[in-house]
């Protein structure tokens, strides 16, 4: 089910003003209404974001890939790949180690 984002078009309250989500199927009518205090809303459009889900796989195989980098002494290597992984206090110890100021 998609979620719409739907703002009020006159004062509102605090919940319709600054914007609120809501899941509806895509048949469903939009709101006219805040659920809260009643203002009119009106949908907006929504920028579009995008999720990335890493596999157990592929978080081992980084996993395999960052330590063998550090066993061979390439600290560098391994704080990128840690880094690009969102592992930052690895990421950072390993650029230490690779002579890097942070």
């Amino acid at each position: 089910m998609p979620i719409y984002e739907y703002r009020t078009t006159e004062k509102g309250c605090d919940y319709c003003r600054d914007s609120f989500e809501v899941r509806q199927s895509m048949g469903s009518k939009p709101f006219t209404k805040c659920p809260r205090c009643h203002s009119p809303v009106r949908r907006l459009i929504s920028q579009f974001r995008a999720c990335v889900i890493e596999t157990a796989d592929e978080a081992i195989a980084t996993e395999r890939k960052i330590r063998e980098y550090e066993k061979e002494g390439r600290w560098s290597h391994a704080a990128e790949l840690a880094d690009k992984a969102g592992l930052e206090d690895r990421a950072k110890e390993n650029y230490k180690k690779a002579g890097y100021n942070m």
